[in-house]
């Protein structure tokens, strides 16, 4: 069975701690949803990081699905611990960056959107917050290419938007959509595995909104 690391990254309080649960309880890993403003979040087990919030020290869980098994590295968030984070990404196969639909792009979100091309890790973007005022797609999506990369590409739109926005991430891939009129699978993956496209998918952490879809996707294109 394949086996791929995934890191989790992203600026603090954007819900990478709570996606982080919301997958280990999706995957079955979990019987109960614990919370970072409860203190009972399976990742964040030191009593600092559950009496500030956040997460400090780098954490390990593993996602065991279908047709692979995920070791997922949970990171720290806050930019005063982020060469703890650093120091996870030479590790890594698979990166998820977790954005705040509310919030976008902010101040660490590039520095570690450089550090993620530094090291060659390909990224899947999940953004999160979706259900609160004020929440934007659209919005957002051109914030994503126009901050940290044109090859941002909306994986939960349907697949004629998903292939003709992913088309543009290399020439062979715009040849084949031409051709055919879509991209296939391996097509996708490569794109992805070469830091050409970047996937998104949109939700709510807390409740569960997404989230599915999102580790689905995971399986499918990792």
């Amino acid at each position: 069975m394949k086996k791929l690391t995934f890191g989790i990254l992203a600026h603090v309080d954007a819900g990478k701690t709570t996606l982080s649960e919301g997958l280990l309880y999706t995957s079955g890993q979990l019987r109960r949803l614990g919370r970072v403003d409860h203190g009972d979040a399976f990742l964040d087990t030191d009593a600092q990081e559950r009496e500030r919030g956040i997460t400090i020290f780098s954490k390990q869980a593993v996602l065991p699905l279908e047709s692979m098994t995920i070791p997922l590295l949970d990171t720290p968030g806050h930019v005063d611990f982020s060469a703890e984070a650093e120091r996870t990404l030479q590790v890594l196969d698979c990166a998820i960056l977790v954005i705040s639909g509310t919030d976008g792009v902010q101040g660490h979100t590039p520095t570690l959107w450089k550090l993620l091309e530094r090291y060659g890790v390909p990224t899947f973007l999940f953004i999160n917050k979706m259900d609160l005022a004020g929440a934007d797609r659209d919005a957002l999506l051109e914030q994503l290419r126009q901050r940290l990369s044109a090859g941002c590409v909306d994986f939960s739109a349907g697949e004629e938007s998903l292939w003709e926005e992913a088309a543009t991430g290399s020439e062979a891939a715009l040849g084949e959509y031409l051709d055919t009129g879509r991209l296939s699978r391996d097509t996708l993956r490569r794109l992805i595995a070469r830091r050409e496209i970047f996937p998104c998918w949109f939700g709510s952490a807390l409740k569960l909104q997404g989230v599915e879809e999102f580790l689905g996707g995971l399986e499918e294109y990792a």
